[in-house]
């Protein structure tokens, strides 16, 4: 039994991570246990959970690693704890396109039998917070909205006339937030900066999170509003017995890590290691030679355009990569790790693993995806089903080899990635607690 709350919005923007971040930093400091939970693809909210509770961000997908994972997922990360909070994703009822609720706020909350605390930015109404509440509250009778919180309020007249509105609409008031400028995370062309990327400012941006929570809501009540949540039935899902039993040898496994390689599921790492890997993560930013003894390379998301100056410039890396990918390594690479493969990155030399040149864009490619694989490669047998996302400002040219990875059905159909001798490289993040035999399937041409 873990006491949860899953914060949630009307829309994107309304300040769900700074709500979300500071309570899980706020509760944490009143001594307890906090399980910091984000739903749908995202990797760099998790950073800043992990940071205000000491514990590791742990995403919930529905769509990636289907509902029936979302309640052992949860069960697993949140073990040991006495509170869960779980960040949603964009609206509450938003999910992935044209799928009706699936991965959408709401229908984790519904998996999960927690109930909703909405945040709602107040800035430029008053009345009309009520009709929006209301609307939320009656849109789907199985979701329990338990609360809201008023966010970016502009004065103590302000939040008079908000709370005089939601009198009538029998929803409590958990917490009013006033605007500041120390809560806030500086954005670019993905979302917020990563943590390992601004750590100092990151501590300091939590710990105002946390003060101003502590302002501004009733903790006492959002934590009985969170004990009310019932037992779930569901048995914590486990990496061992997701993937067959190791053999003796116990390869080395890189991670590339580091602040240009920031995204990444807990779950890949310790489906790894459940596989039988030795897994050793390393940054291409600083570390001049791959970990002793590597027999497998996994490079996933990051923004490796934003170090391409640094990560060119490391060439003894470079060449221990190309090294290792000729000799017919497993090499896993995501998105970031798909440009780090590639000739070069914004005319910037890379590892030249892959014969195509990468380059940044003004166009945002964003989305799920569901995805077959064409060959047979280290994570996949010809035929086999994963589902993913892309999300990136960057164009690969060609965006797939004489060997494609994936075969994608939408937006469009086509081909799209790289199978080169042990090398798996694409645009589309895959989560591999919903395929832990990818995880069994790499360490094993690693040994």
């Amino acid at each position: 039994m873990v006491a949860r709350l899953v914060i949630a919005a009307p829309s994107s923007g309304a300040g769900k991570t700074t709500v979300a971040t500071g309570l899980m930093a706020a509760f944490a400091g009143r001594g307890l246990a906090v399980s910091p939970h984000k739903v749908g693809p995202d990797y760099i909210d998790p950073g800043y959970h992990a940071l205000a509770t000491g514990r590791p961000g742990r995403n919930l997908d529905a769509y990636m690693c289907g509902p029936e994972l979302i309640a052992p997922l949860f069960a697993h990360g949140a073990r040991g704890c006495e509170l869960a909070v779980v960040e949603g994703v964009m609206g509450l009822y938003d999910g992935a396109a044209g799928q009706g609720e699936l991965a959408s706020t709401a229908q984790v909350a519904k998996l999960l039998r927690a109930p909703v605390v909405l945040v709602v930015d107040a800035s430029s109404q008053s009345r009309s917070v009520a009709a929006l509440v209301h609307g939320f509250t009656s849109f789907d009778p199985h979701v329990r909205l338990g609360g809201v919180i008023l966010n970016k309020v502009a004065s103590d007249r302000h939040e008079e006339l908000l709370r005089e509105a939601l009198e009538e609409s029998g929803v409590p008031v958990l917490g009013v937030l006033r605007r500041a400028p120390a809560v806030e995370t500086p954005s670019r062309h993905l979302g917020l900066v990563p943590v390992a990327e601004r750590r100092t400012a990151a501590v300091a941006a939590v710990a105002a999170q946390a003060e101003q929570v502590r302002r501004g809501c009733d903790l006492d009540a959002l934590l009985a509003l969170a004990r009310t949540a019932p037992p779930l039935d569901a048995e914590p899902w486990s990496p061992p017995v997701s993937v067959e039993p190791p053999g003796s040898a116990r390869p080395v496994v890189a991670v590339a890590g580091g602040p240009a390689f920031t995204f990444s599921y807990a779950e890949h790492t310790e489906l790894l290691a459940a596989a039988g890997a030795e897994v050793v993560t390393f940054d291409p930013l600083r570390d001049e030679a791959l970990p002793e003894g590597t027999r497998g390379l996994v490079i996933g998301g990051g923004f490796p355009e934003m170090y391409g100056a640094e990560l060119s410039a490391n060439a003894s890396l470079r060449a221990a990569v190309a090294e290792l990918a000729a000799s017919g390594a497993p090499v896993a690479a995501e998105c970031a790790g798909l440009l780090y493969l590639a000739r070069s990155l914004d005319g910037r030399p890379m590892c030249g693993v892959l014969d195509a040149e990468a380059r940044m864009s003004e166009r945002l490619t964003l989305g799920y995806r569901d995805a077959v694989a064409v060959n047979d490669s280290v994570l996949a047998p010809a035929g086999a089903r994963m589902r993913g996302h892309e999300f990136h400002r960057t164009v690969v040219e060609p965006g797939a080899g004489a060997v494609p990875a994936w075969g994608l059905r939408l937006p469009v159909r086509r081909v799209e990635g790289f199978v080169q001798r042990g090398v798996h490289a694409s645009y589309v993040h895959t989560h591999w607690a919903g395929a832990p035999e990818a995880a069994a399937r790499f360490v094993e041409h690693c040994r």
